[in-house]
C-alpha cells in the first residue's frame, strides 16, 4: 500500500506527486519566498490512534496550499509516547521531503517542523526533549501557538 496524501482542491496524490506539485508551485514564481511546514496531530479513540500529517506550502504574502495524510496505529500507552510518535512522524516526513525537493531542484525554501506541544497543558514537560531532538537534527521547529501545520491543518482532519 502506498502512502496517500489529500489536497482539498486536487484530491488524492502519492508522496512523489505532492513533491512534484510543490516543486512546480515554486518554479512558477522562483523569486517568491516560500516556507514549508510539516506537522502531525493525533486523535485517540477505542484501541487505535489516528495520526494526521500535514505538509503546508506557504508563499509569503500570497497564501498557501496543504496536503495531508492519515495513518492508524494501535493506541499508545501514554501521552508522552503519542507526542513522541507525532514528532517522529513529522521528522521522518520532513527528512523525506527535504531530500526529494533538494535533489530534484535548486529551489529556495525554509523548512520547519511544527509539533503539537506548548507551554500550557500536559505537553509542556516535553518541550525541551522534543524540540532538542528536532533542532539537534538540523531542523527549525515551532510549538503552539505557532505550530500551524500541526495545530490548524493536521488538527482539522483528526
Amino acid at each position: 500500500m502506498s502512502e496517500e496524501f489529500v489536497n482539498p482542491h486536487i484530491g488524492t496524490l502519492t508522496f512523489q506527486e505532492v513533491v512534484s506539485e510543490i516543486a512546480h508551485e515554486m518554479q512558477r514564481d522562483p523569486r517568491a519566498d516560500y516556507d514549508v511546514f510539516v506537522g502531525t496531530d493525533s486523535s485517540a479513540g477505542g484501541e487505535s490512534v489516528d495520526f494526521v500529517r500535514a505538509i503546508v506550502v506557504h508563499k509569503r504574502g500570497k497564501g498557501g496550499r496543504y496536503f495531508w495524510s492519515r495513518q492508524r496505529e494501535p493506541k499508545s500507552p501514554s501521552l508522552r509516547r503519542r507526542i513522541w510518535r507525532e514528532a517522529l512522524l513529522s521528522f521522518d516526513l520532513a527528512q523525506r521531503l527535504l531530500e526529494a525537493l533538494s535533489s530534484s531542484t535548486l529551489l529556495q525554501f525554509n523548512l520547519e517542523i511544527h509539533v503539537d506541544i506548548g507551554r500550557n497543558g500536559s505537553t509542556r514537560e516535553l518541550i525541551n526533549e522534543v524540540v532538542g531532538m528536532i533542532v539537534g537534527s538540523g531542523f527549525d521547529v515551532k510549538i503552539k501557538p505557532d505550530a500551524v501545520a500541526a495545530t490548524s491543518v493536521a488538527d482539522k482532519y483528526t
